[in-house]
C-alpha cells in the first residue's frame, strides 16, 4: 500500500521548481542585468519593453541626433570611457575605431549564416575582425520618375550608362524638366558618394587591396566617372547650380518637387518620403532601379550603420544578446514600419513576397551587390580623402582645374594624409 510522504512531495516539488528555474536560466541567462545602448533617434518606441520581455534584460536606451550621437561616441572613446555597452558604429569610422582597438570583435559571435544574409557586414570587417553588424541598410540605388519617363516616350528603364543619357536627352527635349539628372557638385559628401558610385559604375574601385589609388589613370574607373560628370554638367542634363548644392538639397528641393528625373546616387529609405503626397508632389511617380553601369550589370556599396560594442563596456556579454536580437530578421521586418530598410537579404525578400516593400524588386535585386568601398576597411585618413574628392569636383565643375588636375590633387592627398 502506497503511502503519501509529505517531505517528499516537498523535495519533489522544490526540485521541479530549482529545474524550472534553471530552464529559466538557461533561456535568459542575462535576466536582470541592465545594459545601455546609444542610437540615433527616432528608435522603435516599444524596443526597450519587447527586448525585456524576450530576453530578460533591462535596457537603458539612449537616443540623439545622429551628429551628436557621433560626438558623444568620439568624446568618450578618447577619455578612455565606453559611451555606452551597444554605440552605434558608422561605417566610415571602421579603420579609426580598429587602429585604435576600441571595439570588441564580434566574428565569432555572430554565425556564418547570420554574416551571409547581412551582405554588408564586410564593410565592418577589417583584419578578420568584425567591429560591428548592420542594424540600417543604406545602400545606394537609382531612383527615377516613371512619370516623367513614360511622358517623353522611354517604355523600358535604363540598365546602361549610355541608356541613362540617352533617355535624360530625351526628357529633356520633351521640354518639361530642364535638368533631368540630379547631382550634387558641391564640396560636401553628397559630391564624393556620387563619385564612388559613378566609379563602380565604371567597372572599377577606388583602391586596391595595399591601399593604392585607382584613379589616376585616364582609362580607370574613377577618372572617367568625374570625366562623366563633367559631359553630363556640360551637355546641360546637371543644373550648373549644382555646385553650390548638397545632396540633400537635390533630393528635397529638386526631385521630390519633379524639378529632376534622375537621381544618380539614390538613398532607398527616402522611398516612403517620396511616395507621401504630403511630404512629396511626385507620389506615385517615383521608383528604384538597380544602379546602372558601364556593362549594364549592376553595382552597389553600403553607407551602412551597425551596432558595436566597446572593448570596456560594463556587459559585454548581455550587450552580444542586444546585437544578435535587434538583427534578427523578425525584428528587422517589424522595424520595416519605423522607416529602418532591413540588412538582411532574407528580410528584403520576404517584406517584397508580402507586398510591402516600395521598388521591392529592384531593392532585393540591388541588395546581394552591396560592396565595400575600401577593400581593407575605411582607413583612418578617410575625412581627408572625401575631403579631397569633393572639393576637386567643385573645382572641376566650377571650371577652375581640369578632370587631369582633380584626379591628382586627390592621389596627393591621400598621399599626405598616409603620411601623417
Amino acid at each position: 500500500m502506497y503511502l503519501f510522504r509529505p517531505n517528499l512531495a516537498l523535495a519533489l516539488a522544490a526540485s521541479l521548481l530549482c529545474s524550472g528555474a534553471a530552464m529559466a536560466d538557461t533561456a535568459k541567462p542575462f535576466a536582470g542585468q541592465t545594459i545601455s545602448v546609444l542610437l540615433p533617434s527616432p528608435q522603435d518606441a516599444t524596443m526597450a519593453a519587447d527586448f525585456e520581455k524576450d530576453t530578460g534584460i533591462k535596457l537603458d536606451l539612449q537616443t540623439a541626433s545622429w551628429d551628436d550621437v557621433s560626438v558623444k561616441v568620439s568624446t568618450a572613446l578618447l577619455a578612455g570611457t565606453a559611451p555606452a555597452d551597444v554605440t552605434e558604429f558608422d561605417w566610415s569610422w571602421t579603420g579609426q575605431f580598429a587602429a585604435a582597438g576600441w571595439y570588441n570583435d564580434l566574428s565569432k559571435d555572430i554565425d556564418a549564416d547570420t554574416q551571409t544574409d547581412i551582405k554588408g557586414s564586410t564593410i565592418f570587417n577589417i583584419n578578420g575582425q568584425l567591429l560591428a553588424v548592420p542594424y540600417t541598410n543604406d545602400f545606394r540605388v537609382m531612383l527615377v520618375n516613371k512619370k516623367q519617363f513614360a511622358d517623353a516616350g522611354i517604355t523600358a528603364m535604363p540598365k546602361t550608362l549610355d541608356e541613362l543619357v540617352a533617355d535624360a536627352k530625351a526628357i529633356k527635349a520633351k521640354g518639361d524638366v530642364k535638368y533631368p539628372i540630379g547631382l550634387p557638385l558641391s564640396a560636401t559628401e553628397g559630391a564624393s558618394t556620387s563619385w564612388y558610385l559613378l566609379t563602380k559604375a565604371f567597372g572599377g574601385d577606388l583602391f586596391d587591396k595595399d591601399m593604392k589609388p585607382l584613379f589616376t589613370s585616364p582609362d580607370s574607373a574613377g577618372y572617367k566617372a568625374m570625366a562623366f560628370e563633367m559631359m553630363l554638367l556640360k551637355d546641360g542634363l546637371v543644373d550648373p547650380a549644382s555646385t553650390g548644392l548638397k545632396d540633400s538639397d537635390i533630393n528635397d528641393t529638386m526631385f521630390a518637387k519633379g524639378l529632376t528625373a534622375i537621381m544618380i546616387s539614390g538613398e532607398p529609405g527616402r522611398l516612403g518620403q517620396y511616395s507621401d503626397p504630403a511630404q512629396s508632389v511626385v507620389a506615385g511617380q517615383v521608383e528604384a532601379i538597380p544602379v546602372v553601369t558601364a556593362s549594364g550589370k549592376t553595382r552597389s556599396f553600403g553607407l551602412l550603420e551597425g551596432l558595436g560594442i566597446p572593448k570596456n563596456a560594463a556587459n559585454p556579454e548581455a550587450a552580444k544578446v542586444f546585437v544578435k536580437w535587434m538583427t534578427t530578421k523578425q525584428f528587422q521586418i517589424h522595424n520595416y514600419a519605423n522607416g529602418v530598410l532591413p540588412t538582411r537579404t532574407s528580410a528584403l525578400a520576404d517584406l517584397q513576397n508580402a507586398g510591402k516593400l516600395i521598388s521591392g524588386a529592384a531593392l532585393v535585386e540591388q541588395a546581394p551587390t552591396v560592396e565595400p568601398l575600401f577593400p581593407a576597411g575605411a582607413p583612418t585618413w578617410y575625412p581627408q580623402f572625401s575631403l579631397a574628392v569633393n572639393t576637386s569636383i567643385n573645382s572641376a565643375a566650377k571650371g577652375e582645374i581640369t578632370v587631369d588636375q582633380a584626379m591628382q590633387k586627390i592621389a596627393d592627398a591621400v598621399k599626405a594624409a598616409m603620411n601623417q
